[in-house]
Order: C-alpha cells, then structure tokens, then sequence
C-alpha cells in the first residue's frame, strides 16, 4: 500500500490511454484494466510495476491484450 498515491495516477492515465485507443467509456476501460495481469502485476509491490511510466504499463496491457487474440 506504500505507493497508493503513484498506482493511482498510473491507473488514470493508463484507463485514458486504452479509452482512447480502443474507443471505449472509462468506465469500459477501466474494468478492461482491473481484469487484466497487468492489473494484477500493477498492484503487487514486488513487481516494482509502479516504478515505470504509464505508457510503458498500457504498453504491456496492450502486449496481453493481442496474446488474447492469437
């Protein structure tokens, strides 16, 4: 829980990220997200997830997102 504050800022702007690219509400981002393993990655400390930038966290949402798909 030590970097709450961080995770949320990241998570806003990572569901932004994937409104947009794939023409979403946030509302419908946002539960794409919080289902996701990056989600899951994001929200355990251990990863070090939290260090990175949002745009390399919607990167790797985007990577699980087209293995779905394969």
């Amino acid at each position: 829980m030590a970097h709450a504050m961080i995770k949320s800022i990241l998570v806003s702007e990572v569901v932004r990220m994937i409104a947009e690219k794939f023409q979403l509400s946030e509302e419908e981002a946002m539960d794409q997200f919080y289902t996701s393993g990056t989600a899951e990655a994001l929200s355990d400390d251990e990863t070090g997830l939290y260090g990175q930038s949002a745009l390399f966290i919607f990167g790797l949402f985007c990577q699980e997102k087209a293995r779905a798909f394969e």
